[in-house]
């Protein structure tokens, strides 16, 4: 019996499932976000977004006043609940030395969605409320397993799976952030060698806020027949937000981006895919379009999208690659 009987069965509408009465989210039209605002002031440059946004990202001071202004404004009371809720539990527990511990911001999304662009401005945006609290960003690249290691455990073509990041290293700096500890490496990845950084970390020490970016940090892992404690990634949230698109317009933005490189970063002798920016245009079409087919498409179906409604907060992009829609979930 599939779904859709079951449902009928339950007596429950097909139709009142995608009504905002029966779904867990509460939705508005970019338009319509913008207004929740209210007095939050513009602190970014238009020079400043620029130089924070992505390649082929169009994200402008509209796009910042229209969507990211109420989204700080949101998240500015969740950061002030989450204290408020701390000092109620210190004094319902008696504790008197226990230190209030970082404000976790989970982004996640497909290739190619945006979610570095998001993240980077997120980050200036909250360093810059009146209490200037220190905001650190980290992405799950440097978590992945080396080059040496994907190649010898044949895994090279599933890069961003789940099965590629060094899973106990991620979850023992979240641990470590969350325990408020001082001085946390998170080790650092490059986007030119398309590798780990061998012995090269950024220092993460206690911050205010941490955003935490990558692509699967909504997987949830499979639960123990024993009820033992997994910890998952997103045990470790505070607030997690989804970058969404319809699949076509992420191709389309994955293998435009693709090109573009060729005229840029894979230039560089030293970039990973240097041998990609001398082939012919339609060669290179080609390649980016069996990258996008064999590997970010199957990881998107089969791993990123399923987690989709897990996240406190979905940003869903239009074909010009900005917000138009904001779903967010209900208390």
């Amino acid at each position: 019996m599939n779904r859709e009987t079951k449902l009928k069965e339950s007596g429950i509408p097909l139709d009142h499932l995608q009504n905002e009465d029966y779904s867990p989210y509460r939705f508005f039209s970019a338009d319509e976000w913008a207004k929740f605002r209210a007095d939050t002031p513009l602190t970014l440059s238009e020079d400043e977004v620029r130089r924070l946004r992505s390649l082929n990202d169009p994200i402008d001071l509209d796009e910042v006043r229209r969507i990211y202004l109420s989204l700080s404004r949101l998240l500015s009371a969740h950061v002030e609940s989450s204290q408020i809720l701390f000092e109620q539990r210190k004094r319902f527990l008696n504790l008197a030395d226990d230190q209030k511990t970082p404000f976790v911001i989970g982004i996640a999304g497909s290739v190619a969605v945006g979610k570095s662009t998001t993240a980077r401005v997120l980050k200036e945006l909250l360093s810059r409320w009146p209490s200037s609290p220190k905001v650190d960003l980290i992405t799950t690249d440097g978590f992945l397993h080396p080059n040496a290691v994907l190649q010898r455990e044949n895994l090279m073509d599933r890069k961003g799976f789940p099965q590629s990041y060094n899973m106990p290293a991620l979850l023992k700096f979240l641990s470590a952030i969350k325990a408020g500890q001082a001085l946390v490496p998170a080790p650092l990845y490059s986007h030119l060698t398309y590798d780990v950084l061998p012995d090269q970390f950024q220092i993460v020490d206690r911050p205010d806020i941490l955003i935490f970016e990558g692509i699967n940090v909504l997987q949830p892992r499979d639960l123990p027949a024993d009820g033992k404690i997994v910890p998952m990634v997103s045990d470790f949230f505070d607030f997690s937000i989804y970058i969404d698109a319809e699949e076509e317009l992420i191709h389309n933005w994955y293998v435009k981006r693709f090109m573009d490189l060729r005229q840029t970063a894979f230039k560089n002798p030293q970039s990973f895919f240097n041998r990609y920016a001398t082939i012919s245009e339609t060669s290179a079409r080609a390649i980016a379009e069996g990258l996008w087919q064999n590997i970010n498409l199957k990881n998107l179906r089969q791993n990123i999208l399923p987690t989709r409604p897990r996240a406190d907060l979905i940003l869903q992009k239009g074909e010009n690659h900005l917000v138009e829609k904001v779903s967010l979930r209900k208390l």
